[in-house]
């Protein structure tokens, strides 16, 4: 029997496992790497996050990522070449970080790559009847990881959920279920990405009423406009150049004025709808296109907010009053969180810290989680109707031998 297959059916069958998962986010901004310890699968999954650290992508990372990130059009050479080059640069970021925690890569069980996304289809989107169903796609090869890092990696975890019926994001229900729910509130935990999305979980526990959803563009609108306003910053340091200006009405109605934010929950998007063309198009329609540089991030801080609020309030009616655990980039612009807290009074706001997982390694956490479902879980289905996520296994297996 191939000795890796042998590994793999050990590793499933222990006790507990140990999981790097790998994050790299719309944001471009680096790759997060947390070690994680996982023991049981299902709703008696418990995790102790051993280590993490973000790695900061170079400069010329994020220009060969920007090549053929969410674009309609890009060089098929390029994407071809980069699927091979992100999977082996992502392969010794992890060798990097065990070296540097001393631990070797043969105590560790599998990796859990989320890869990079740059391009997110769903069918609502991309509206082209030849082609009836959702799509998304992921770069950074599993095999490329497993063999660089001699570690079994659980990869393209977004196609499985896809195939089963699902829009392939996001994906953090899973993770925030069994992590994360609790008898004594209701829960949503939003994670402030590039795009934001929330997780509902009821008090009631019950996984019928689970369901996550994304509600429009976190930081990915305003990080491209500090970028090309402000040169000298990739985002917008403690909110303070959104925090400078005064929002235009007039435009955020015109941003406000799309489909997305009406459409019914569960939803999913990306940065191919929320890029600097849709502003830009709602700056022409609403006679706005000579705003000053603050009051433009000023209003597309409102916009992200307002995105969030509706979504809560479509959710659970005009005034949520859930507890909200907030995690990712977002939360650590104060001026976007006070906009937030603004429009949902009632809701009490933490970050998942006070859950036992620190709010930057979340993301990354929960892929380690997914690894964890796929190699000794039993699958846990959640929600119902439209909502309902099916149970199923995600995550392609790559031996690194």
């Amino acid at each position: 029997m191939n000795p890796h297959l042998t590994r793999l059916c050990q590793i499933a069958q222990q006790p507990s496992r140990r999981i790097i998962g790998l994050m790299s986010g719309t944001s471009l901004d680096g790759l997060d790497v947390a070690l994680c310890r996982l023991e049981g699968s299902g709703p008696a999954t418990r995790l102790t996050l051993e280590q993490f650290a973000t790695v900061p992508y170079p400069d010329d990372v994020r220009t060969r990522i920007r090549r053929v990130f969410a674009r309609a059009e890009v060089q098929l050479e390029e994407l071809t070449l980069l699927n091979a080059w992100l999977g082996t640069l992502h392969g010794q970021l992890v060798l990097e970080c065990l070296h540097s925690w001393g631990i070797s890569p043969t105590e560790v069980d599998a990796v859990a790559s989320h890869g990079q996304t740059v391009y997110h289809a769903p069918e609502h989107q991309h509206q082209r009847p030849e082609y009836p169903h959702n799509a998304t796609l992921q770069l950074a090869d599993g095999d490329h990881v497993a063999v660089r890092t001699g570690i079994i990696t659980l990869s393209d975890f977004r196609q499985k959920h896809v195939a089963a019926g699902g829009e392939g994001a996001p994906l953090a229900v899973y993770g925030d279920y069994l992590l994360f729910s609790s008898s004594s509130e209701d829960r949503l935990l939003l994670n402030l990405g590039g795009i934001a999305n929330f997780t509902y979980l009821p008090a009631s526990l019950d996984a019928a009423a689970v369901f996550s959803t994304d509600v429009g563009p976190g930081n990915t609108l305003l990080d491209a406009f500090v970028r090309e306003l402000f040169p000298e910053h990739s985002y917008d340091p403690d909110g303070q150049f959104a925090a400078a200006g005064t929002s235009n009405a007039a435009l955020l109605q015109a941003l406000l004025d799309h489909p997305f934010f009406a459409a019914e929950l569960p939803k999913t998007t990306g940065p191919e709808l929320f890029n600097p063309a849709y502003v830009r198009a709602a700056q022409q329609r609403s006679g706005t296109s000579t705003l000053s540089p603050t009051d433009l991030l000023a209003t597309l801080n409102e916009l992200s907010a307002e995105g969030i609020a509706r979504a809560a309030k479509q959710a659970f009616g005009p005034e949520p009053a859930a507890a909200v655990y907030a995690s990712g980039g977002g939360m650590h612009n104060p001026t976007l969180m006070a906009a937030i807290r603004q429009r949902l009074p009632r809701c009490h706001f933490a970050d998942t810290q006070h859950l036992g997982v620190a709010p930057d390694a979340k993301e990354a956490v929960l892929f380690a989680v997914l690894a964890n479902e796929a190699l000794a879980g039993s699958g846990v289905a959640m929600g119902s109707g439209r909502q309902r996520v099916p149970a199923v296994h995600m995550g392609k297996i790559s031996l690194p031998g």
